[in-house]
């Protein structure tokens, strides 16, 4: 199969600036949040259970970005930091629902609100609204053809 002329493909020219932006995200992101003693994943997690009265596993699992793989042995780490408690879940024995302790509650209030000031002036520099807006729409858009 023969190459095609790329150079001037708008596709690849989009894919490029988009690769780098998540990096650029992700490093300045991932480095706030150790800085918050956590690593990104129990951070996902923690801060998808705030605010709720828990979640199974496998509502955890389809709301953050932690594989199924790896989810048993962040939960055990927050477990074990005294963040999180596993109860049963009446009706079905094989079902637990996961919650966050008063402690865990106050380390989503603490972290969640701090990572959220941290963030926010990356996005209100480079975005309008209208701009967030658009990028959020087109964002998801992308996101949905590749899931298809």
């Amino acid at each position: 199969m023969e190459l095609p002329d790329l150079k001037d493909d708008p596709y690849l020219k989009v894919l490029r600036p988009l690769v780098e932006a998540y990096l650029a995200f992700e490093l300045i992101d991932n480095r706030h949040i150790k800085s918050l003693r956590l690593t990104p994943s129990q951070f996902d997690v923690i801060a998808t259970l705030g605010d709720t009265e828990g979640l199974t596993c496998s509502e955890l699992s389809a709301r953050t970005l932690v594989t199924k793989g790896t989810l048993t042995g962040v939960l055990d780490r927050l477990f074990t930091k005294g963040l999180i408690r596993r109860n049963s879940v009446k009706g079905d024995r094989r079902c637990i629902k996961i919650q966050l302790t008063p402690k865990g509650d106050k380390m989503f209030r603490d972290t969640f609100a701090a990572h959220i000031a941290f963030i926010k002036p990356f996005f209100e520099r480079a975005l309008s609204q209208k701009d967030v807006d658009i990028a959020r729409s087109l964002l998801l858009r992308l996101r949905d053809s590749f899931q298809q």
